[in-house]
C-alpha cells in the first residue's frame, strides 16, 4: 500500500496498521482487555445489602441516577467498583487548584521536569485515597446503612474498605491504560461507562415513543435532532483552532545560511477538551457526597442537604452554577496547558516572532488576549451544549435521557476524537519507521 507522508492516515491504513503493527496492536489489546476487566468488576457485589430496595431508591433520585451514568451502573449494581474513577477526578481537581495556589507545587510542575510531575502524580494518588475514604464513608453511613440486611458493627468498615479498594484498583487500571494503552485512561473509563448505559436509555426512549402516541414520537424526534446538532457543533469546536503566524529570523550556522521560515502556532478553541465539563460535573456531585457523610449531625448536615437539593440536575440553579463552573475550569485548564509567558520566551530564544508584534512582553500580552477570547468562546459553547438539551428535555417532557444528557454527549464525542487522534499519531509513527527501514 502506497502512503503519503504529508497526508492524514486513511481509514484503510489505520485499520491495517492496527492489525499488523505489533506495538499498536499490543496497546489496543491492553486497552480493550483492561476496559472489559473493569466492566466485569462493576458487577462484583458488595455483600449484606438489600439490592431491590436500593434499586427503587436509585430510580427516584436524579442525582444518584446521574452518578450511576458515570460509574457505568456500578452504583445501581452495588458493585465494588461503585465509585469508579470519580474520586481520582476529584483528587485531580484538588491538586490542580493547589498547584496554582502553592508555589512549591508549581515549582515541581514547571521546573523539576519528569521527576516533579511524577511526585505530583504520587501526591494526587494519596489525595485520591483520602478522598475515596471520605466519599465511601459518606455513602455507607448516609445511604447504604439503611439498606443493610444486618446492623452489625462490621458492616460499615467492610463496605468502606470494599469501595475504597475497588476505586483504587480502577485508578491503577486507568494509569496503566494511559501509559501502556491508547488514550487517556480516566476519560476512556468514563466513556465506556456512559456507552454501557446507552442500550437501556434507548430502550426506554423507544418504549416511551411507542406508548405515548404521535405526540411522544414528535417529542423524541425533536430531542434527537437537538442531540445531532450538538454532535456536529462539538466536532467543529473540538477541531477548531486559531493559527497564529510565526516567522523565524534568518540565521547562519557555520557556513550554512538558513532563510526566514514561516510557520504557525495553533491555539485550540477549546483548550481543555472534555476536562472542564468533567471537572464541573464532579464538583456538583460533592455536596451530595458530603451530605451523606455528615448525615444527622446538626446544622452542617442541613446546610449540605439544602445545597444538594438546590443543585439537583435540571433546576435553574443547577444550570447557572454548572455554566459558571465550566467557565472557571475552561480558563483554569487553559492556563495549565499553555503559559503565554513561557511561549513568548521560547519564541525569543529561537529567534522567532509574530508579524507586527514585538518580542517579549508585547508577544505575551498578545497571546494572552487571543487565548482569553478563544477560551471565553469555547466556554460559552460548552455551557450551551451542557444546558440546551436539558431545557429541551424539560420542554418536550422526554425524561428517558435524563442523566445521559449533553454532558455525556460531549464526553463521548470528545474522548472519541482524542483517542482517534492518538491512534492516528501511532499510525504516522509506524509509517515513518517503515520508510526509514526501506
Amino acid at each position: 500500500m502506497v502512503v503519503s507522508r504529508d497526508k492524514t492516515p486513511t481509514a484503510q491504513e489505520t485499520f491495517l496498521q492496527m492489525a499488523q503493527a505489533a506495538g499498536l496492536r499490543g496497546r489496543l489489546l491492553i486497552t480493550i482487555g483492561l476496559l472489559i476487566l473493569i466492566r466485569f468488576g462493576i458487577f462484583i457485589p458488595i455483600p449484606g445489602i438489600d439490592r431491590e430496595a436500593f434499586a427503587a431508591a436509585i430510580s427516584n433520585s436524579p442525582i444518584l441516577g446521574f452518578l450511576d451514568i458515570f460509574t457505568g451502573g456500578g452504583i445501581a449494581a452495588l458493585g465494588i467498583f461503585a465509585l469508579g474513577i470519580l474520586p481520582f477526578i476529584n483528587a485531580s481537581i484538588i491538586m490542580q487548584l493547589l498547584t496554582a495556589a502553592i508555589p512549591a507545587l508549581e515549582d515541581l510542575q514547571k521546573n523539576e521536569g519528569e521527576a516533579g510531575r511524577r511526585k505530583i502524580s504520587q501526591i494526587t494518588r494519596y489525595v485520591a485515597l483520602g478522598w475515596c475514604i471520605v466519599q465511601s464513608s459518606g455513602i455507607t453511613v448516609g445511604l447504604l446503612r439503611q439498606y443493610a440486611l444486618n446492623n452489625q458493627f462490621w458492616f460499615i468498615p467492610e463496605t468502606v474498605l470494599a469501595l475504597t479498594a475497588g476505586s483504587m484498583f480502577v485508578m491503577w487500571v486507568s494509569e496503566i491504560i494511559t501509559e501502556r494503552g491508547i488514550g487517556n485512561g480516566a476519560s476512556l473509563l468514563i466513556f465506556v461507562n456512559i456507552v454501557a448505559s446507552l442500550p437501556r436509555t434507548l430502550g426506554n426512549t423507544i418504549d416511551y415513543a411507542q406508548t405515548g402516541g404521535q405526540q411522544a414520537v414528535a417529542q423524541v424526534i425533536i430531542l434527537l435532532l437537538v442531540f445531532l446538532v450538538m454532535i456536529v457543533g462539538i466536532v467543529f469546536v473540538q477541531e477548531g483552532t486559531r493559527r497564529i503566524p510565526i516567522i523565524s529570523a534568518r540565521r547562519q550556522v557555520g557556513r550554512r545560511l538558513y532563510r526566514e521560515r514561516t510557520s504557525y502556532l495553533p491555539l485550540r478553541l477549546n483548550q481543555g477538551g472534555v476536562m472542564p465539563i468533567i471537572f464541573a460535573s464532579a464538583v456538583l456531585i460533592l455536596p451530595q457526597s458530603l451530605a451523606g457523610f455528615f448525615s444527622n449531625q446538626g446544622p452542617v448536615s442541613q446546610i449540605l442537604v439544602r445545597i444538594a437539593n438546590t443543585l439537583r440536575p435540571g433546576t435553574w440553579s443547577y444550570i447557572g452554577v454548572y455554566s459558571l463552573l465550566i467557565l472557571f475550569f475552561s480558563y483554569f485548564y487553559a492556563s495549565l496547558i499553555m503559559n503565554p509567558e513561557d511561549v513568548s520566551k521560547n519564541l525569543k530564544k529561537m529567534g522567532a516572532s509574530i508579524p507586527g508584534i514585538r518580542p517579549g512582553d508585547k508577544t505575551k500580552q498578545y497571546l494572552e488576549g487571543v487565548l482569553n477570547r478563544l477560551t471565553f468562546l469555547g466556554a460559552i459553547f460548552l455551557s450551551i451544549v451542557a444546558t440546551v438539551p436539558t431545557l429541551v428535555e424539560g420542554a418536550t417532557g422526554v425524561t428517558t435521557f435524563r442523566g445521559l444528557g449533553a454532558t455525556s454527549l460531549l464526553i463521548l464525542v470528545g474522548v472519541a476524537i482524542d483517542t482517534a487522534k492518538q491512534i492516528q499519531t501511532y499510525v504516522i509513527s509506524q509509517r515513518y519507521e517503515g520508510m526509514i527501514k526501506q
